[in-house]
Parts: C-alpha cells; structure tokens; sequence
C-alpha cells in the first residue's frame, strides 16, 4: 500500500466513522460493511492487508491506549477468570477450530488446521466493548472483555508460531510451546515492567508536558520491539508498560493528562477507522486470491459456526465449574448470572489480528489460501453476526450495569471530603501568614466548596437541572462569548493571533473543567 492509497483509505474511514457515530451507530460494523461494498468498485486502488504494518504499527498503540484506560484494580481482581478466557478459551478455540476445520476440509492437514484456530482464537473486543458501553454493561463484564483482548494476542500468536513450525516439520511440541509462552510470557512482564518504571522515572523529571507525551508515543513501540527482539510477548510488554503507566497517571501533571487523554483518543479514532475498513476491503483479494467453491463456502460457514460455540460451550464450565470446586473462589468473587454469561459467549468477535496472522503465513505452508478464506469468513461473520446482533441480545436479556448510583455516592463522599481538605490547606496557609487578599481568599473558600457541593447535588437532583448544572451550563455561555470578543479583536487587528491563542487556551481549559461527560 503505497502513500496515495493510505492516505485515501484514512480520510475515507474517517468519514464513514463520522457519519456512524453521528447515526449512533457502531462504527466498527458500519465500517466492515462498507470496506465489503465498495471493494469491487471499479479502479479503486487495491488496499492489501499487510501483517507488518499491523502486528508492528497498529497493534501495539491500540493495544498500549486501552491498557492505559485499563483499571488495574479490577483486571488484578478478575485476572483468575480473565487467565480463563485469555489463555484457556485460546488454547480451546484453536483445538477445537481445528478439529472441526480438519473434518470438512480434509485436504487440509491437522497441524495446518491447527493453524487455522489459532489464527481465528482471538477475539477483539473494540467493537464489543463500544456496544457495552453504550448500553451499559455492567463494569465486570466490561473488565472481563477488556483483559480478555488485552492478553489473548500474546497466547494466540505463541499457538500460531508452534502450529507453523509443526505444519512445515520443524521440531516442535506442545511441550515446547507452554515453554515458549512461559518464558515469553515472563520476559513480555519483565520488559513491559521495566520500560514502565524508566519511562515514568524520565517523565517525572522533564517537567515538560509536550516532551512527556511525546515520550509516551514510543512506548508501545519500544516495549513491543524490544520484548520481541529478546525472544519474548511484545504484546504482553505492551500491555505491561500500559497497565504500569496508566495506574501512576494521577503522579503526572494536569497538563500531560489533559495532552495524553487527547493524544491516545485521537489515535484510537484513526487506527481502528484504518484496521475495520481494511477488514471490509479484503473481499476482493480474498476472492480473487482463492478458488472459491461452493464446498468451500460451506466448509468456511461450518468453521465460522464452530468459532463461535466453542466460546459457548468453553464459557459456561468455566464460569461456574471453578465456584464448585472451590470454596475460595465462591467467597472472594460474585456469583455469574447465566444472562452475564451469555452476553459474554456472544461478544466473540473477531479483528484485524486474525487477518493479520493469516496473511503471514508462509506461502509454501499447506492449504495457505483456504486459511486465508477461512479466516476472512470467519472475522467477517463474527463481526457482522454476531456484533449486529449483540445489541439486541443484551436488551433482551436485560444485562444492564447497576454502578451508576453507587458510583455517584461514592463521588459525592470523596469528593465532599475533598474539599474539605482544600479548604483546609487554605486556612492553614492563611493562618501561616500568607498575604493574599481576604476577597481573593473567600472566593477560593466559595468555589471549593461549591465543588463538594456539586457531587451532592447531581446525586440529589436526577431530572431537575441542579445548581451546579446551571452554573456550567451558564459559564460556558459566558466563556464563548469571551471568546468571540476576543477573535473579533484578533480579526480587527487590536491583538496578536498569539496572544488570541494564549487566551483561548486558558478559556478552553477552563471549560475543560467545569465539563462533564
């Protein structure tokens, strides 16, 4: 894919992303329904999926944004049942695919088959996760997703590398497979670990928050290059230093988390418009790559309908037979309702991973294209299938979060407690012999605890506009029109455009704050 073509491809998801999110709709799907229609469109320019640009520039910052995001709290707390889906529901799909893809393709050998569910096993949760937030699935559901997709690459592609050695008669094992994933999975930690701690140690001192951010961008990159050249996860490294940094985001200052959260989202936008809209315009290669018949059609349906019950069929024993056999795991963790359960088997969709893999097979390996065809149906029909329809199975099943109250009387606590505590730092400056002036010290009084107010109010007030609503809404009328006075002097020559650029940043940071989601 040369310049002219990626850039057209970027500036055409975009749009299309624009138009889905404007339309509430999920962007990912309408993306790989797009990317499907307008593949065979004449002269149009041929946009192959290349595995490189994928496992080494996109993978690692969509990867590393979301660990950022991530709690770690709750990923510690759930990391029995998210081991369970990451690594066990891998290494479960692949067996199971492969089976399955043996006895309806039987020119396909058993190591090649094995390939085949190994390249299909890991499911990524983007498209799930954004219609669980939208609809609101409750917070452990969305952290079992989360960590799922954060972890199941690393187990996947470790799977992958054994099954292509087996498949080409290299001497491997399944014995030295697990080897393989221990010591990779070890060294991804450790690496992950150690470019976590270094990075926040550097950031901490350049007092900089342009340098801190730019500093931020390699980190994926340089975890994923670096484990992988010492023979270990880059995934997990990846996800390690993003786990490790995301947690110490509070050290940092106002100014980098404003310039990271903005950087990160940014990106988030652009890679995953370019990797769903790749999904989609993969039609045409596959097709004309493949000489597809009707039998193999068939073969690639029953594989697509194989992905998806092994997630069922792996989901519910492994949801409840752990709870008993152990009273341990009864205690320390909440019982999973059967809707919860199954709303998790359905959110099996596949990604740009899978197609990634596929395509870097070896093009001497057996029954390459039909994997190739095999996994395009396969990451296609979960997206289509089961993400159009996910929607609707989680509103019938009534799978809705319960947080929100808990989590807005939690805020209000703290955050009363808060600004007691700023008020408190105030008096004892004041009491200290600070010189401010009494107005100026008053306001700050009044302002903190409006803040500690606030909380309260929007607990209190469900439906009516409370104070602190009307006090947002209120300002930020205000701070526009001081913006307009200002760009009207800028326009008449009064001020500078940097001095109309200085001003705007402080209105804008302004309403940053008194701003909520």
């Amino acid at each position: 894919m040369h310049g002219p073509e990626l850039l057209l491809l970027l500036v055409g998801a975009l749009l299309v992303t624009a138009v889905a999110k404007r339309l509430s709709a999920p962007a990912p799907l309408v993306l790989v329904a797009t990317g499907l229609a307008v593949s065979f469109i004449p002269g149009l320019p041929e946009f192959a999926l290349e595995p490189e640009l994928i496992l080494v520039l996109v993978l690692p910052p969509l990867l590393y944004s979301a660990a950022l995001d991530s709690s770690y709290h709750n990923i510690r707390a759930n990391l029995r049942p998210i081991g369970l889906l990451a690594v066990g529901l891998v290494i479960a799909t692949t067996v199971g695919v492969g089976w399955v893809a043996h006895l309806v393709l039987p020119e396909l050998p058993l190591p090649a088959a094995l390939v085949l569910g190994a390249v299909v096993a890991p499911p990524d949760a983007v498209a799930a996760v954004a219609i669980g937030r939208r609809l609101n699935l409750p917070r452990r559901t969305m952290t079992l997703l989360t960590g799922e997709s954060l972890i199941n690459d690393a187990t996947a592609l470790t799977v992958y590398k054994v099954a292509i050695a087996a498949t080409v008669g290299a001497t491997a094992t399944w014995v030295d497979g697990a080897r393989t994933f221990a010591l990779g999975a070890g060294g991804g930690v450790v690496v992950g670990l150690a470019l976590g701690v270094a990075v926040r140690w550097v950031r901490s001192r350049l007092d900089d928050g342009v340098m801190e951010s730019a500093l931020g961008m390699l980190v994926p990159f340089g975890a994923y290059l670096f484990a992988e050249e010492l023979g270990s996860s880059g995934v997990l490294a990846v996800v390690v230093a993003g786990l490790y940094i995301g947690h110490h985001a509070p050290e940092a200052s106002y100014y980098t988390r404003l310039q990271d959260t903005a950087v990160w989202r940014s990106v988030d936008v652009l890679l995953e418009s370019l990797v769903f809209a790749l999904i989609g315009l993969q039609l045409k290669n596959i097709v004309l790559g493949v000489d597809v018949s009707t039998g193999l059609a068939a073969a690639a349906a029953v594989v697509l309908a194989a992905t998806i019950a092994v997630r069922f069929l792996w989901m519910y024993p492994a949801a409840y037979l752990p709870r008993l056999l152990s009273r341990r795991i009864r205690e320390r963790e909440p019982a999973p309702g059967w809707r919860g359960v199954t709303v998790l088997s359905w959110a099996g969709m596949r990604g740009v991973v899978s197609l990634a893999a596929a395509s870097a097979l070896p093009l001497d390996l057996p029954g390459r294209d039909v994997i190739v065809f095999c996994a395009f149906v396969v990451t296609v029909g979960t997206l289509l299938v089961q993400g159009l329809t996910l929607p609707w199975v989680i509103r019938k099943l009534g799978v809705e979060g319960d947080e929100e109250r808990a989590d807005a009387l939690a805020e209000a606590r703290v955050q009363h407690a808060a600004a007691q505590a700023a008020v408190d730092r105030l008096d004892a400056l004041v009491d200290e012999g600070d010189r401010t002036p009494e107005h100026v010290v008053e306001r700050l009084r009044v302002m903190a605890q409006h803040r500690g107010n606030a909380a309260w109010e929007r607990l209190g007030r469900q439906d009516d506009e409370s104070p602190a609503a009307a006090y947002r809404r209120l300002r930020r009328t205000m701070l526009d029109a001081e913006r307009q006075v200002f760009v009207a002097a800028r326009d008449e020559g009064r001020i500078d455009d940097e001095v109309l650029f200085r001003v705007l940043r402080e209105l804008d940071l302004e309403e940053a704050a008194i701003s909520r989601e």
